[in-house]
């Protein structure tokens, strides 16, 4: 049960990476960070096609991530 668990925290996380790494950026610099992060929050900007897609994949490789590294350190 261990070495399956393991195996599939070390796939997930693999996965998980390249989800985050094919993503598009939305600005530059600092500044952009900010103002990004405040326009997705209000809604002014959404997301359309693969950028949707790569965004909920993360999302969910993220959950899973957390779920199994609680459930490797349980076991």
């Amino acid at each position: 049960m261990h070495t399956v668990v393991l195996v599939s925290l070390v796939i997930v996380s693999i996965a998980l990476i390249v989800a985050v790494l094919l993503q598009s950026s939305k600005s530059a610099g600092l500044s952009g960070a900010i103002s990004g992060g405040a326009e997705q929050l209000f809604g002014k900007q959404k997301a359309r096609g693969m950028d949707l897609i790569l965004h909920r994949a993360t999302i969910v490789l993220a959950i899973l991530f957390f779920i199994l590294a609680l459930a490797i350190t349980k076991i």
